[in-house]
């Protein structure tokens, strides 16, 4: 992107503070909001700007870091990191971001410096902030908001002509100025040549013994240059994440936003503070979302679908028409048209045909379902085939291991599994075949065959009961409640 006077613009993520307020393993700025970690929120903020390149300043976890922001830029930016081995303040960290600049770009372009966890930052508010940088003179640009509570944060300090003249921060500012309540953000925009200089001029002369980039104000006033600020629209999109209860609030901003797009474009929310939808997700118009429905991960819900009350669903595609209610699903495909639920745990390697019923206390794990095939209820069916318009009858057990390994049951089409029925695998039940109530299959039972009994025996010539009669109908929304 061009930058203020058609100057290039680059960025600064300082993202190596310790976090220790989190009380966490984790480095603070890996901690998720709404599926995604905090700072690849900042990055993608950023991102929208088309900066010529990024560099992220870490510390602890910096490998991990590592793998999050390839992850979460997939290579839509150039990001370079580098480590502040020693955390001397976030003027130091600045000062090492500047080492990975190669010394052939030109000094005097624009470089936007932001901290890594202040997830609510959005792309158009780093915009306005780079417009206001200006085009002439101005040495450096601050992102200020005001807060009712100002607590924690540099306080501005302007002069009698309502100019900036520094940030002083809380733990050095007075009484009066901690009165103030106009905070700097962290954020920055700076003439990237005029900014060198300024951190080498910066001393530990503080309560914290560390080089603030805050000070980096004072210094360019002495020197004589121009320092502007600019105030945030919505001073809640600038507030920093420091510990849990701070994380918490602003992943319930985020997901506010969410759920507003999503309403705007055509998606029902019946209760949206009880409905929980990550970043990633996708969803097509005239979807309904009913209470207590998370989507998390990658999962695409398509139109039509209603889903919840009480459904969790992570990487999972819902296809069109599909009821979904209270259940949890990982890894898995539901095809147009599926009734799945309540009570059911489709684990990850699922895929339901298009209108296949998963009932009542189910648990399917890397099975596949076929098109219109059943099971009911009180069922287990682990890595299994199950063919189409098949019926399993309450009770029906795949049993899949042997304690040293999984195997696989084939139920062909329109068989029809008795209820209690076991199916030790590995065992093909052939199309149109029959098992009895409470039968224990050990072998495999050709087309159109009868096992029976314990351990099952197969008869071959036998009359299905009513095989007069047309299948029935699979069971509407309401049935088996």
């Amino acid at each position: 992107m061009t930058g203020a006077g058609g100057r290039s613009l680059s960025a600064v993520v300082l993202a190596a503070g310790e976090g220790t307020r989190m009380r966490s393993a984790t480095p603070k700025v890996l901690h998720p909001l709404c599926g995604r970690p905090m700072v690849v929120h900042v990055l993608r903020a950023l991102a929208g700007l088309e900066p010529d390149r990024i560099v992220v300043v870490v510390g602890r976890g910096g490998d991990a870091v590592a793998r999050a922001v390839d992850d979460g830029l997939d290579g839509t930016v150039p990001v370079e990191l580098v480590e502040q081995r020693d955390r001397r303040g976030t003027g130091d960290a600045t000062g090492v971001a500047l080492t990975a600049f190669p010394s052939d770009l030109d000094p005097d372009d624009d470089l936007l410096v932001v901290p890594g966890d202040a997830p609510l930052l959005r792309t158009a508010t780093l915009d306005r902030l780079v417009a206001e940088h200006g085009s002439g003179e101005t040495a450096a640009t601050l992102l200020t908001a005001r807060y009712a509570d100002p607590t924690g944060y540099g306080r501005i300090l302007r002069d009698e002509h309502g100019r900036v003249e520094a940030i002083v921060e809380e733990a050095d500012a007075t009484p009066d100025q901690r009165a103030i309540d106009e905070v700097g953000v962290s954020v920055y925009l700076f003439r990237r040549s005029l900014l060198a200089p300024a951190l080498r001029r910066l001393a530990p002369d503080n309560a914290q013994g560390e080089y603030y980039l805050t000070d980096v104000v004072g210094v360019l006033r002495d020197a004589g240059h121009a320092v502007a600020a600019y105030g945030a629209d919505d001073p809640g999109e600038t507030v920093g994440v420091n510990d849990r209860v701070q994380l918490a609030a602003a992943e319930a901003v985020l997901r506010r936003r969410i759920n507003a797009r999503w309403m705007l474009e055509g998606v029902t929310m019946t209760d949206p503070d009880r409905t929980y939808v990550d970043v990633d997700v996708r969803l097509e118009a005239d979807v309904t979302l009913r209470p207590g429905v998370a989507l998390e991960g990658s999962t695409r819900v398509a139109t039509g679908s209603d889903i919840g009350p009480e459904t969790r669903l992570v990487d999972t595609v819902v296809g069109e028409g599909a009821q979904v209610r209270r259940t949890v699903a990982v890894g898995t495909v539901i095809g147009a048209g599926c009734t799945v639920g309540p009570y059911v745990s489709l684990r990850p390697g699922t895929r339901l045909a298009d209108g296949a019923h998963v009932g009542t206390f189910v648990e399917v794990k890397n099975s596949e379902i076929g098109e219109g095939a059943k099971v009911p209820h009180l069922s287990y069916v682990g890595d299994a085939e199950i063919g189409p318009r098949a019926n399993l009858g309450a009770g029906t057990i795949t049993a899949n291991y042997d304690g040293r390994r999984k195997h696989r049951t084939v139920v062909g089409a329109d068989a029809r599994i008795g209820s209690d029925t076991v199916l030790r695998a590995p065992v093909v039940v052939g199309e149109g075949a029959y098992t009895g109530a409470g039968a224990v299959v050990t072998g495999d039972v050709p087309a159109g065959a009868l096992a029976k009994g314990v351990p099952a025996r197969v008869e071959k010539d036998w009359s299905p009961p009513g095989d007069d009669e047309p299948p029935g109908e699979p069971p509407g929304p309401g049935d088996g409640e």
